[in-house]
């Protein structure tokens, strides 16, 4: 009882100092700011200054939540690694490509850009609501189940998912309205080191728990070249993986604000390709041998492979300190995806519709309490599922692929309808929709390859043929930074 009192101490004692450390720290930030930067600036872009070590540890942690580490653990293959190793590419092309052309546009969010690239606002309102749709009906409802159930399996406690994910809402609410995004980028790279360190060392101790030897685990969980019935075919890797990663890393207002939170581009870029470096060395180990050590151990346990492993490897005193990590990393996804979606609202969709100036606090306060509810309210449907990561992926495509189709279209052509593209995202929904509960003829992550092309092509024919706007090739703008146009509507 001493021990299992020492586990609960440590637990909220680490919760408690980042979170003293957090305050600190923007207290500080604040008083440096304030006088220079517009209530906007502060609340969604952190004052536009976060240094590129922020940046890193935000994006890491933003997405390094327990719907990657429940979630890919869960899978008890090595397979699952692929999404952190693909995801190196879509940094790299965020840091090099996208992020320059955001600053060049100086965007708030990443919808801003379409915009004034379409010179059409609707183009802009439509991608901001779908934006939202997912984060409210898709992730927030993921990370806070995905949270609990952790904290459940870890510590072996009877209280109810819903009753621990409304801790995690309820907290990670708190930052986002309380500090905005300054508060969770700062606490990101808090929680972010402790993280990264606890979790290596229950990569070693998994592995010691079994002596290193992987005899006896079936070669389909250790192998890195899926087979066509696994959850990620190799030749998947060859066409939808690299959309799915530029689209995530580069248009997903969760990740990008990050990144346009710094002083300058260059700022920025750094702290990318250093969250890259982190993705490539650091995070695969950590996604995957957990859950195959699992397998080993306790046979196929599903989503509960991760928490069951790490309370069984750790001391209990540092399974305290691995849970405040953990929580952390559940309170900086929640309160990101949060901030990301009231800057959504906000900027696309109160301001133009509703009122222009409106107060941004209290707004703030109001629509993150609305998206805490509705998270809340989706969990129970997640608690249903067979592997929380690969539902995640496969919903998010009615999404993600029809989304990035307005990206692409917008930055290496000209003379495109703003209407012919608005036309071809619907379009992507209901195809993508059709593939997903209709007629499924390939791997969901070949039918987001082929609801890109579909939606690329279907704008440009619908912009020439029927809003009689011709497209003209134009991918001079990613790449010469002298250049900032945009087109006019068809």
């Amino acid at each position: 009882m001493a021990i299992e009192t020492l586990q609960v101490l440590v637990f909220f004692g680490i919760t408690a100092l980042i979170a003293g450390l957090t305050w600190r720290r923007c207290a500080q930030d604040t008083a440096h700011l304030s006088s220079t930067t517009s209530t906007r600036d502060d609340v969604f872009l952190a004052g536009r200054g976060l240094s590129w070590v922020v940046v890193a540890g935000s994006i890491t942690l933003t997405n390094l939540s327990t719907d990657q580490l429940v979630g890919m653990n869960g899978n008890q293959m090595a397979l699952l690694a692929w999404w952190e190793l693909s995801a190196v590419v879509g940094l790299i092309i965020l840091a090099k490509v996208i992020l320059p052309v955001y600053y060049r546009y100086q965007c708030t969010t990443t919808t801003e850009l379409l915009e004034k690239r379409y010179n059409d606002y609707r183009i802009r309102a439509l991608i901001g609501l779908l934006f939202l749709l997912g984060n409210l009906f898709i992730f927030i409802p993921a990370m806070l189940y995905s949270g609990a159930l952790f904290m459940q399996t870890l510590f072996n406690v009877e209280l109810p998912l819903i009753v621990i994910a409304t801790a995690f809402a309820v907290v990670g609410a708190a930052y986002a309205v309380l500090g905005g995004l300054r508060a969770v980028a700062i606490s990101d790279a808090y929680s972010g080191v402790l993280l990264l360190s606890l979790g290596m060392v229950v990569v070693f101790l998994a592995l010691a728990a079994i002596d290193f030897d992987f005899s006896g685990i079936p070669t389909d969980r250790l192998t890195l070249i899926g087979s066509n019935d696994s959850p990620i075919p190799w030749h998947t890797l060859l066409t939808g993986m690299l959309f799915i990663q530029i689209f995530y890393w580069g248009t997903n207002q969760t990740i990008t604000q990050r990144a346009m939170a710094s002083p300058t581009a260059e700022e920025g870029q750094k702290g990318v390709l250093a969250a890259a470096a982190i993705r490539l060395l650091i995070i695969p180990p950590m996604v995957v041998i957990p859950g195959i050590v699992s397998f080993k151990l306790y046979g196929d346990i599903g989503d509960a492979a991760f928490g069951r492993v790490v309370g069984d490897v750790l001391p209990l005193w540092l399974s305290g300190a691995f849970a405040a990590a953990i929580a952390a990393a559940v309170l900086t996804s929640v309160n990101s995806v949060l901030n990301s979606s009231t800057a959504l609202y906000v900027c696309d969709i109160h301001e133009r519709f509703i009122a222009p100036e409106p107060d941004l606090r209290r707004l703030n306060l109001i629509i993150t309490m609305s998206f805490v509810l509705i998270g809340l309210a989706m969990v129970p449907i997640y608690a249903q599922a067979d592997s929380i990561i690969n539902l995640v992926q496969e919903l998010y495509g009615l999404l993600s692929m029809p989304i990035l189709s307005a990206f692409i279209v917008g930055l290496l052509f000209r003379g495109v309808s703003a209407g012919a593209a608005i036309v071809a995202v619907v379009l992507g929904v209901l195809l993508y929709g059709f593939f997903s509960f209709v007629w499924a003829p390939f791997h969901y992550i070949h039918m987001m390859f082929i609801t890109v092309i579909f939606c690329v092509f279907s704008a440009l024919l619908v912009s020439r043929f029927v809003f009689g706007a011709t497209p003209q090739w134009a991918p001079a703008i990613l790449f010469d930074q002298s250049i900032q146009e945009t087109h006019t509507d068809g």
